[in-house]
């Protein structure tokens, strides 16, 4: 299945991007990757939404730590959610769990941003 991307601006300018499919090394890391940047230069708080990846190969890990880096750089970050257990097992095996900020839902995420605009 094709990488569908969609993505959702909260009241507070957080960002939300809704990723369903495969994130696989190709048309759809190269999507997925021009989106996010164009959205870094937007507002440097970014959600990405994985509740409906079905499978990531190594060119889709590639691109979320890329995406993780460029936000980084722009004094952004990126924030994961709602992994599925396939994709969770996945980021754990590699090590990335360690360096990406990973929530259970969508809301603790947007909670974990405006918990640090506060501080």
């Amino acid at each position: 299945m094709q990488l569908k991307i969609g993505v959702r601006t909260l009241s507070d300018g957080i960002i939300v991007v809704d990723c369903a499919g495969r994130l696989v090394f190709g048309e759809e890391t190269a999507a997925l990757r021009d989106r996010v940047k164009a959205l870094v230069a937007q507002d440097s708080r970014i959600i990405l939404n994985l509740a409906e990846v079905t499978y990531i190969d190594s060119g889709g890990l590639g691109t979320l730590v890329a995406l993780y880096t460029t936000a980084r750089n722009a004094g952004g970050s990126i924030k994961l959610c709602r992994l599925t257990p396939r994709v969770g097992d996945l980021l754990q095996v590699t090590k990335l769990l360690t360096v990406f900020e990973v929530y259970g839902s969508e809301e603790d995420a947007v909670a974990s941003f405006r918990k640090g605009a506060a501080a």
